[in-house]
């Protein structure tokens, strides 16, 4: 599971665009398959960390692609699709290694605020399409336990790949990823990266979003301008800006905003935390 490292700097952002500028447009996306979009104004609990018996009222989940889909609830299946989980590091390195990003000496590139998962090379096509057969069958996995969605974390991994990688390397992988899911029938979600919206939902095909922290980062609207109603926002308690009644009363916060703790633990351990707007 990954949580968001999700202040970047403004030299950091120019810098990206500046080479995705530079590395030319992509091909518009197609026309996506028909699939079930997730309820509008929904009750999210965000459960990554623990699959647990929902609370009353929610009627929307996300759990991790390990998980099963809470049932008679429109479920989202989270597959890490751009770095490696914790527990495959092995797997990755000694099976997968060519298609790990490595630094100039070939060191492992990794997250550095989840050092345990390792970057994907997104950097050819050849890679990519490699890596988009072995995240797609997890996809696969999804769409045949019954998840109605997928949501693809780390779409901006490019930021932190010390400039081996370009948002149009990760963009036309992500294309191959939604193009999976919806042959599979299953929605997918732009996961975080704000700044992609436009791109996301033209290009790649994204047919909603979820955002961690959008009120934090005051970029709400951002994604809400381009998909609408179809936006879901985590918020976290260890970072609020101001109570959770100020971001529920922001008028640019999402109707589906939920609040957990930082790390996404069941209702048994005492860290939990959950509430909505």
């Amino acid at each position: 599971m990954t949580s968001p490292a999700r202040a970047l700097t403004r030299t950091a952002l120019a810098a990206v665009a500046a080479a995705a500028c530079a590395a030319g447009p992509l091909t518009p996306a197609s026309q996506a398959a028909a699939v079930e979009l997730p309820p509008v104004g929904a009750v999210l609990d965000y459960q990554l960390g623990s699959a647990y018996t929902p609370p009353g009222g929610v009627n929307l989940v996300t759990r991790d692609s390990t998980a099963s889909p809470a049932p008679g609830i429109y479920s989202i299946c989270y597959v890490n699709g751009f770095q490696s989980q914790p527990g495959d590091r092995d797997v990755w390195l000694n099976q997968r290694g060519h298609l790990v990003l490595k630094d100039s000496s070939g060191r492992p590139i990794t997250d550095p605020n989840w050092p345990d998962e390792l970057l994907f090379d997104t950097s050819t096509a050849a890679k990519r399409t490699e890596l988009a057969s072995i995240i797609g069958a997890t996809i696969d996995r999804c769409a045949a336990k019954g998840f109605k969605a997928v949501e693809v974390d780390n779409l901006d991994s490019y930021l932190r790949s010390r400039g081996k990688l370009s948002v149009n390397n990760n963009l036309a992988y992500a294309k191959l990823l939604a193009d999976r899911a919806h042959g599979k029938n299953l929605a997918i979600g732009q996961k975080n990266s704000a700044e992609q919206a436009s791109r996301g939902r033209t290009e790649v095909g994204f047919d909603f979003a979820v955002s961690e922290e959008c009120h934090r980062w005051e970029e709400c609207s951002s994604y809400s301008d381009v998909y609408g109603s179809h936006v879901m926002d985590i918020e976290y308690t260890d970072d609020l800006r101001g109570t959770f009644e100020d971001v529920c009363d922001d008028p640019d916060t999402p109707a589906t905003t939920t609040l957990r703790d930082r790390y996404l633990v069941g209702p048994d351990d005492s860290g939990y935390a959950f509430d909505h707007c």
